[in-house]
């Protein structure tokens, strides 16, 4: 009689310890190695294997380095095609002596300029103190912390021989205890000598206090008229100077205004150049325009679909980033951040009403790239060019906020304001809209 087919001959009857095919299958499922598991390419000090294998990895990281969109650009070898931007905010540091308000849009490179020029300014022998402003802050709070990072050596009431510079010591210890005003800090900074003290305020849009901006205006005039050897650097997302500061005649000469423009095709060249130095690699005339157009002059965009559309050509083992690359790139983007949104805002964008109405939330969401996303009627009149009155796009924009729930509206004195209820639609409407453009 023939032993059962789940047998091997010559291993034994049912109940001996034999190996059945399935088992050997098992076993060797088991204990043999299969496919290695992905592995971080660098080490937290940024190490890479000095072996051939990490060719690849090398320029995956360079290209990181020179176009990574995640995180601000704080290092001059990293920083491109703001050259301009960079030479009007020394002069107006250097060579007029004012006091410099930097605004503009929404990831146009302002944080990635105030890092650069920190640098720049340090090595020039400037005192630089970097201060990211945050909606809760407080005036004496920041400008306390501002203080302690002044060394009082710097007072020109202490001298470098006595013993108060032997004990070392910071501005802050000169401040009253308690809370205190722009006139008495102007009065400690007016002291200042043997250096030149920059405060740059970053994200000053985010100040929810009025009175925290109505005493930087104050030490802004005070600093000025004491002629003290401090100058402010403001930096916030505005359409102009007044959102930032107000409307302060009495500062006006003392401040220069500095808007961040959208990077014009060479600026955008001038950024992919610099991922083509650093994974040898070169971007075709087509791809540099794809995603110049794309990016509409955004260094976030420039560097996030530079960036992936140079990692998409790495990985095939090519050297050239082409027109298909780069649309390869836009699409990931675009999946990527509809991805993000909570289903119910997806569901939402799908629904018949964001169809028909596409144009107006494309003009919506430019219109909203200002300091708090906020819009009135006649911003998106102005996007749109006239081609709907602004009765038709309020009774429109109205249905977006009862019906489909992706806008919010604010009453309040003068026209109702509205925004996107959730951060990333209006960023996904633009890229989209310019997506759909390109393939007409």
């Amino acid at each position: 009689m023939g032993l059962p087919p789940a047998y091997t001959a010559g291993e034994g009857l049912p109940g001996d310890d034999v190996v059945t095919s399935e088992m050997a299958l098992w076993r060797q499922t088991d204990f043999e190695p299969g496919p290695m598991l992905p592995k971080f390419i660098a080490s937290a000090s940024d190490d890479v294997e000095s072996d051939t294998t990490s060719a690849l990895a090398r320029r995956r990281l360079a290209l990181r380095d020179s176009l990574g969109a995640s995180q601000p650009v704080t290092a001059r070898e990293a920083f491109a095609g703001r050259h301009e931007a960079m030479a009007q905010l020394i002069n107006a540091i250097e060579e007029q002596r004012v006091h410099v308000v930097i605004y503009g849009e929404r990831g146009i490179g302002k944080t990635s300029l105030v890092h650069v020029f920190t640098q720049t300014a340090r090595e020039a022998r400037y005192h630089v103190i970097y201060a990211s402003c945050g909606t809760a802050a407080v005036f004496p709070e920041m400008f306390r912390s501002v203080l302690g990072l002044i060394p009082h050596i710097y007072h020109a009431t202490v001298l470098p021989n006595s013993s108060e510079a032997e004990k070392g010591g910071n501005f802050d210890s000169m401040l009253p205890p308690g809370d205190f005003g722009a006139r008495e800090l102007a009065e400690i900074l007016a002291g200042v000598v043997g250096t030149r003290v920059l405060v740059i305020l970053d994200e000053y849009d985010r100040v929810v206090d009025p009175n925290f901006r109505r005493e930087v205006a104050e030490l802004i005039k005070n600093l000025s008229d004491r002629a003290a050897r401090v100058q402010l650097v403001i930096t916030g997302v505005a359409l102009n100077l007044d959102e930032l500061i107000g409307y302060a005649p009495s500062i006006r000469r003392n401040v220069a205004g500095l808007p961040m423009r959208p990077m014009s095709s060479e600026e955008v060249l001038d950024l992919l150049r610099m991922g083509e130095r650093a994974a040898d690699i070169s971007f075709s005339e087509a791809a540099v325009a794809l995603i110049s157009r794309m990016s509409a002059g955004s260094p976030y965009l420039v560097r996030l679909l530079g960036h992936q559309a140079g990692i998409n050509t790495i990985n095939a083992g090519r050297d050239r980033v082409t027109e298909t690359d780069a649309g390869n790139a836009i699409e990931r983007v675009i999946s990527d951040w509809q991805a993000s949104l909570p289903r119910r805002v997806q569901a939402n964008l799908a629904r018949e009403e964001a169809r028909t109405h596409v144009d107006l939330l494309v003009a919506a969401a430019r219109a909203g790239n200002s300091a708090d996303g906020w819009f009135t009627v006649d911003d998106v009149y102005t996007e749109m060019g006239g081609a709907l009155t602004p009765l038709v796009i309020e009774r429109d924009l109205k249905l977006f906020v009862n019906n489909v729930d992706l806008l919010e509206r604010r009453e309040g004195p003068g026209d109702p304001h509205f925004r996107f209820g959730y951060p990333g639609v209006a960023a996904l409407l633009i890229i989209s809209s310019a997506m759909a453009r390109a393939a007409l």
